[in-house]
C-alpha cells in the first residue's frame, strides 16, 4: 500500500535564492546530469548546476527552464537510447523508475543515483544535501536548507500556541486516499498547527464514511489527476461537515503538496498556515 501512495503522491509532478551557474572544480564530479524526476530537475536549478543538466522528463516544467532542456521520456518510462545518446556522467532515478531501466543503464556503463520518496521534511532536506554532495555543490545547499529550515521554523513559532484544528488531506480519490503519519504531507499539517485526522492510517485509504465520522475542521483536496472542483463541491454539500459549515474547503496545486524541494516545502508550508490560520497573520 505505501507503494501505492508514493505512485498517487509522485502522479502529483505531471522567491528561490539565485546562485550563480558554476561548474564543479573535481573533474570527478558528474557534468552531464539526466534527470528522471521533475523536483530532482528543480532542485539542481536550486543548486545552480542547470547548465550541467542534459536531460530531463517530459514532466519537468519548473523552473520554465527546463522546459527547454532535451526529453528523455516519462518519470517511468525512459528512452534509453535518448539518454545513450545524450552521453550522461549519471542519471538520476527514483522509486518509479523502472527496475528494469535501472538495470539497463548499469548494463551500459552509466552511472545512476536512485533517491526515495521522502516521508519528512527533515529527508527531504538530507535527500536535497545528498545530490549537492553528488555533483559537487553541497555548499549552496546548505545554505539553502538553513534558510528553508529558518522559514519552517517561523512558522512553527508563530502558531504554536494557537488552537489546533482537525485537518483531512485529500490526494487520491476512487479510492479515497488520504496522508498516514509517514509522509511529509503530515511534516505540512502539523508544522503548520493542525492535527492530522488520519495520521494512524496504515495504508492511506480511507473511506467518505471515516472522514464524516473524524469531522475535520479543515479539508484540503490535492488537484492530482482529480477534478478538485467537484470534490470541494462533494465535501460542500456536507452540512454535517464543520469544515463544510465553516466553508474551510480548500483546493491547493498538487505540484506545491506533492513534490517539494527544501525551498518548496517552505512555500507551501506558509500557503496551508494560511488555511489552517486565516485570523493570524502567519507568513
Amino acid at each position: 500500500m505505501k507503494n501505492i501512495i508514493r505512485l498517487i503522491i509522485f502522479a502529483a509532478i505531471l522567491i528561490l535564492p539565485s546562485f550563480p551557474n558554476t561548474a564543479p572544480a573535481d573533474d570527478s564530479f558528474p557534468r552531464r546530469i539526466i534527470s528522471l524526476c521533475p523536483t530532482l530537475t528543480e532542485e539542481i536549478y536550486l543548486l545552480g548546476a542547470e547548465d550541467r543538466l542534459v536531460g530531463v522528463t517530459t514532466y519537468c516544467e519548473k523552473p520554465p527552464d527546463a522546459l527547454n532542456k532535451e526529453k528523455v521520456g516519462t518519470i517511468v518510462d525512459a528512452n534509453l537510447e535518448r539518454i545513450v545518446d545524450l552521453e550522461p556522467d549519471i542519471v538520476l532515478t527514483i522509486s518509479l523508475t523502472k527496475p528494469a531501466v535501472i538495470e539497463k543503464l548499469k548494463k551500459l556503463g552509466i552511472r545512476t543515483a536512485n533517491f526515495p520518496y521522502a516521508e519528512s521534511f527533515s529527508q527531504i532536506c538530507s535527500e536535497f544535501r545528498r545530490l549537492a554532495a553528488l555533483i559537487g555543490s553541497e555548499r549552496k545547499a546548505i545554505s539553502v536548507i538553513q534558510q528553508a529550515e529558518e522559514r519552517v521554523a517561523t512558522v512553527k513559532n508563530r502558531v504554536s500556541t494557537l488552537p489546533r484544528p482537525k485537518v483531512f488531506v485529500e490526494i487520491g480519490t476512487k479510492p479515497l486516499y488520504t496522508v498516514p503519519r509517514n509522509s511529509f504531507i503530515n511534516d505540512f499539517i502539523e508544522f503548520a498547527g493542525g492535527v492530522n485526522v488520519t495520521a494512524d492510517s496504515t495504508t492511506g485509504l480511507y473511506s467518505r464514511e471515516k472522514v464524516i465520522a473524524d469531522n475535520p475542521d479543515v479539508i484540503i483536496i490535492a488537484t492530482m489527476g482529480i477534478e478538485g472542483k467537484n470534490e470541494k463541491e462533494h465535501w460542500e454539500r456536507m452540512k454535517t461537515l464543520a469544515a463544510a459549515r465553516m466553508n474551510r474547503i480548500y483546493i491547493i496545486d498538487s505540484r506545491k503538496l506533492c513534490s517539494p524541494t527544501p525551498v518548496s516545502f517552505a512555500d507551501t508550508l506558509e500557503e496551508i498556515a494560511g488555511m489552517l490560520h486565516p485570523e493570524k497573520a502567519v507568513r
